[in-house]
């Protein structure tokens, strides 16, 4: 069973990273088909099929319906709404994965893994100002982790926070490397974000899939 859970995992996170056949096309924008006004100032359905991060074997996967009525403002929230949970997922699981092999905090080598760790942290007062330093991270990324307007910079697509500071010669890229570069963190996430739900289910089951057969937060 649990070759069966570790197989199905690892083709899942690969197929996340399978182009549509529409992934070499040139966009920059989300919409690839805007909304169209018809004959009585209503607006058509937008084509979400053709945005970016449609990729195989799902496509266009929309199990909830959200996108039945919505239109390019709802699209534009909840894909905001997934690259934020997918950037948080990939550095939980480096953080994870770094806990587990036995990295911490000086004055905080006492302080478990995995769930655990919650506990720990507010066992002692080294662990309790570990706690109080995420706190601030998360308060000042929440604040900053947005279009940076003070700084003259307008984003290009939900999810561009950008601040005119640390870019990487984005403004540099063509229309096809853009494209191709957001749908690999796009899917990056997605796939961090499967792992990051395994690793926990794994743990709260006792079940490593760690090397080693090593199952954070049991000693």
């Amino acid at each position: 069973m649990k070759s069966a859970i570790i197989a199905a995992t690892c083709l899942a996170t690969a197929s996340a990273f399978a182009p549509s056949s529409g992934a070499g096309r040139s966009a920059t924008s989300l919409s690839a088909t805007e909304a169209q006004i018809d004959f009585f100032g209503l607006p058509e359905q937008t084509d979400f099929s053709q945005e970016l991060g449609v990729t195989a074997p799902l496509g266009f996967f929309d199990p909830l319906g959200l996108l039945k009525d919505g239109d390019q403002s709802t699209f534009d929230d909840l894909r905001e709404k997934e690259l934020k949970h997918g950037r948080i997922s990939m550095l939980a699981v480096v953080g994870y994965l770094i806990t587990a092999a036995g990295a911490r905090f000086p004055g905080c080598e006492d302080i478990p893994d995995g769930f655990a760790a919650f506990s720990g942290l507010y066992g002692s007062k080294e662990g309790q100002f570990v706690a109080l330093q995420m706190g601030l991270f998360f308060v000042v990324a929440e604040i900053i982790n947005r279009e940076a307007y003070w700084a003259g910079c307008k984003s290009e697509f939900p999810g561009d926070y950008r601040n005119g500071w640390i870019d990487f010669g984005w403004d540099t890229f063509s229309d096809e490397v853009k494209f191709q570069k957001r749908t690999i963190e796009l899917n990056n996430g997605r796939a961090a974000m499967m792992g990051i739900w395994g690793l926990m289910l794994h743990e709260q089951m006792g079940v490593s899939i760690l090397p080693g057969g090593y199952l954070p937060g049991h000693p």
